[in-house]
C-alpha cells in the first residue's frame, strides 16, 4: 500500500514553497523595473515642466531686483529678458542656494540664456551691479554733496540746486521745519542728505538721487528714535532744533568721542545761560559765521581768522557771535553719531571747549578761568 503521505519518488521537495519563492523575486523585479521606469517618466517630467538653459549665457542683459522681490519676482525678471528659460527654474536654483536671500536691490549686468543657478551667482556677485557709487562724508555741507553728486554722475549742479529749493518735494516731512523757538524758518535741504556710501542705479535724475539721500535721513532717525526722544526732553525743542544741534556738534568737535559734550555746551548756552556767558544764549561759533559766507559764495576760513567786520556782520543770519539762539537752518549733515549726541547730549555744565592737540581732541570748561587755561595749554600744543 502506497502512504500518500510520503513524496513520490522523481518529483523535488517542497514543490509548492519553490513556486512561491519564484513569484516572489519576479514581483520584485517587476516593482524595480516600474520604479525605474517611473522615476525616469518623474525626471523627464521635472525636466519638461521646468526648462532651463543648458549653457553659461551669451550676449549681455540688464535686470532689475526691485525692494522686497521674492524668488518668482525676480525670476519673473530675468525670464521676461531671457536670461533663464523659466521662472520655476530661477526660484528651484534659489530654494537650493542658502546664499539667495543675499541678493542686494538694484540693477544687474548678466547674460542671456544662462543657466538658471548660473543667473543666481551673478546677481549675488556684487561686480555685476550696474550702479553709481558715491562716498559722501559725515559733516559735508549740501553744496560739497552737489558737486560730488554732479561729478559722479554727470548731472549739472544747477539741477541740483534747483530740485533742492524744495525739501518737502524731496520726501523731507513738513513737521521737520517747526523750531521751538517760533521763528518762521526758510525750508534747506541742509541736514538732511544723509552722509553714507550710496549704490545710485542708472537713469536717476537730481531729485531722485537727493530723495534717496533723505529717505536714507529719515531711515538712520527713525531707527535711533530721533524724534520722539528729543520731544521727550525737557526742553523746549524741536526735532529741527536737535538737528541743527548735531550739525553744528559734527561741525566744531574734532573727534566723535567729543559730540556728547559739545552738544551739552550747546544746551547749556542754550537753555541755562549762566553769568560766565552773560545770561544771554549767544553761540559765538565761528563755523555758523563760515556757512553764512559760503551761501554768499565765499571760501569759508579756518577757525580764528575770521575778520572783526566778519565777526561782527549784523547782516549775516548765521552770525552766531551776534544773533541769539541757533542759526537759521543746520549748517552741514551730520551722521548719526552726531544725531544721537543731539538727542542724549552728556552730563556736565561747560560752556566753554577748544581743541588742545593735534588729535582734535577738545578740552571743556565751566568758567572763563578754566577756559583760558585750556587756551594756553591748545597754544602750547600748536592747536590754537
Amino acid at each position: 500500500m502506497v502512504d500518500e503521505r510520503q513524496p513520490r519518488k522523481g518529483r523535488p521537495l517542497h514543490r509548492r514553497g519553490g513556486t512561491r519563492g519564484t513569484r516572489i523575486v519576479a514581483l520584485v523585479t517587476a516593482i524595480l523595473v516600474i520604479g525605474g521606469l517611473a522615476g525616469a517618466g518623474y525626471l523627464a517630467r521635472d525636466r519638461f515642466i521646468t526648462p532651463d538653459y543648458d549653457g553659461p549665457g551669451q550676449g549681455e542683459a540688464m535686470v532689475e531686483v526691485k525692494a522686497g522681490a521674492s524668488a518668482t519676482a525676480i525670476g519673473s525678471a530675468l525670464h521676461e529678458k531671457d536670461v533663464v528659460k523659466s521662472v520655476k527654474a530661477f526660484v528651484v536654483a534659489a530654494n537650493a542656494n542658502p546664499d539667495s536671500t543675499a541678493i542686494q536691490v538694484g540693477f544687474y549686468r548678466v547674460k542671456k540664456q544662462m543657466r538658471a543657478a548660473d543667473a543666481l551667482r551673478m546677481l549675488l556677485d556684487l561686480e555685476n551691479r550696474v550702479s553709481t557709487k558715491v562716498t559722501i562724508p559725515e559733516g559735508t555741507t549740501s553744496f560739497d554733496v552737489f558737486k560730488a553728486l554732479a561729478e559722479a554722475t554727470e548731472i549739472p549742479v544747477e539741477d541740483f540746486r534747483d530740485a533742492a529749493k524744495d525739501p518737502v518735494a524731496l520726501g523731507v516731512p513738513e513737521f521737520w521745519f517747526t523750531r521751538g523757538d517760533g521763528r518762521t524758518t526758510e525750508k534747506s535741504i541742509e541736514g538732511f542728505l544723509y552722509p553714507d556710501t550710496y549704490h545710485f542705479d542708472p537713469g536717476l535724475d537730481a531729485a531722485q538721487l537727493l530723495g534717496v539721500m533723505v529717505r536714507r535721513f529719515l531711515d538712520v532717525t527713525a531707527e535711533i528714535d530721533f524724534v520722539a526722544k528729543v520731544e521727550d526732553r525737557p526742553e523746549d525743542l524741536t526735532p529741527y532744533d536737535a538737528l541743527m544741534i548735531a550739525s553744528l556738534c559734527q561741525s566744531e568737535a574734532g573727534i566723535a568721542e567729543d559730540f556728547p559734550r559739545v552738544a551739552r555746551v550747546i544746551y547749556n548756552t542754550m537753555f541755562e545761560p549762566g553769568e560766565e556767558i552773560g545770561y544771554r544764549p549767544v553761540l559765538r561759533l565761528d563755523v555758523t559765521i563760515n556757512y553764512g559766507l559760503m551761501l554768499r559764495g565765499k571760501a569759508p576760513k579756518p577757525s580764528g581768522t575770521l575778520t572783526v567786520p566778519e565777526l561782527r556782520d549784523a547782516t549775516n543770519p548765521w552770525n552766531t557771535h551776534l544773533n541769539e539762539g541757533l542759526p537759521p537752518s543746520p549748517i552741514t549733515n551730520p551722521g548719526k553719531a552726531a544725531l544721537q549726541a543731539a538727542e542724549s547730549p552728556a552730563d556736565g555744565d561747560w560752556y566753554f571747549f577748544v581743541a588742545i592737540d593735534g588729535t582734535g581732541r577738545s578740552a571743556f570748561a565751566a568758567t572763563h578761568a578754566e577756559h583760558e587755561l585750556n587756551q594756553d595749554r591748545a597754544r602750547a600744543n600748536g592747536a590754537l
